[in-house]
Parts: structure tokens; C-alpha cells; sequence
């Protein structure tokens, strides 16, 4: 008996602190993020890298939802801190410091949007998120810029279903990175 305690107290010191500072699980709820990602999809949400460096664009993150906190939603990062969002129509446009004329994102992943008439100012602790689904998604776009400390992490791992098994699901970080450089 005393070897089954030892075993579960070991076990319970070498969880529990995984599952509070380093990684945990998640249940997509919803298709605000499909085709990307489908309603009870399970992940493993990345609680470690946010901690060592800021989102990119790009990333798709899991946080806590700023109305209620006690919700979590998941969405992809389109606006970094001290960036303008201009919503024009389905189209959206990144000003920054490198581009101040702006550029236009290109989302091949999209497969709907919906048109909105919008500039948005971020501060620098602010990101715009938005759902990959645009017309079904609660998102920046609605309730405003994202403020950094409401992030959990990134979706790391997909468990779930398994014939969709993959490290960094609806990751296109490359694609952003190549679209400001150009």
C-alpha cells in the first residue's frame, strides 16, 4: 500500500506541474476555426513558448475570452502589438512600422469572410485575433483587441480525432513571416 501511495504522490508531483506551467489540454468548442479545426477536436495547448517570446502572426492561440474569463476560445493571431488593422470589405490590411503603407494579408485558408468597415489601433500589449471561419466566429472583430495577458498558449498538439494527428496544427507562421518580407 505504502508503494501505490509513493506512486501516485510521484505521479501527481511530476503532473500537476506539467499540466500548470508547461502544457494542457484543450477541446475545440465550436467551427469558429474550420476547416482548421472541427468542433470536440482535442489539443495540447504550448503554455512554455508565449512565456519566451511574444505570438506571431499567424499563430493559432488559446486564451482566456476578456468578457469572461472563465471561458476559453481559440483563434489565429492577425495583429501584433502597435500595429493599425484595417478591415475593408473581406479584405485586411497589417500597418506597421516596416510597412506604412501597409500590406494585405493573403489567407488561402479561408474559405469564407465576411465584410467588415474598420480601423483598429493596437496598443503595446494588444493582439487581433480572428476565427478561421469568419462568418461564425466571435472574435476581435466584435469584441476588440485581445490584451496580452488573457493569452494561455498556442495549439501544440492535435490528439483528436487521430487520423488527424500533427505537431503545430493550423500552423501558417511561414506564410505570414513570407508576406511581410515582400
Amino acid at each position: 500500500m505504502i508503494d501505490f501511495v509513493r506512486f501516485i504522490f510521484i505521479c501527481l508531483a511530476i503532473v500537476i506541474p506539467i499540466r500548470v506551467f508547461i502544457a494542457q489540454p484543450f477541446i475545440v468548442n465550436g467551427e469558429s476555426m474550420a476547416p482548421t479545426f472541427s468542433n470536440g477536436q482535442y489539443l495540447i495547448v504550448d503554455q512554455i513558448s508565449y512565456r519566451l517570446s511574444e505570438p506571431h502572426r499567424g499563430d493559432v492561440a488559446i486564451f482566456k475570452y476578456p468578457n469572461d474569463p472563465s471561458r476559453f476560445f481559440i483563434k489565429r493571431v492577425i495583429g501584433l502589438p502597435e500595429e493599425i488593422i484595417q478591415l475593408r470589405g473581406t479584405v485586411i490590411t497589417i500597418i506597421n512600422e516596416e510597412h506604412p503603407n501597409g500590406f494585405i494579408i493573403d489567407e488561402p485558408y479561408i474559405s469564407h469572410a465576411v465584410g467588415f468597415d474598420k480601423e483598429i489601433k493596437l496598443a503595446d500589449d494588444e493582439y487581433f485575433v480572428m476565427g478561421d471561419n469568419r462568418p461564425n466566429s466571435l472574435d476581435s472583430r466584435f469584441w476588440g483587441p485581445l490584451p496580452e495577458k488573457y493569452i494561455v498558449g498556442r495549439a501544440w498538439l492535435r490528439l483528436l480525432p487521430f487520423s488527424k494527428i500533427n505537431v503545430k496544427p493550423g500552423d501558417h507562421r511561414d506564410q505570414y513571416d513570407n508576406e511581410t518580407k515582400s
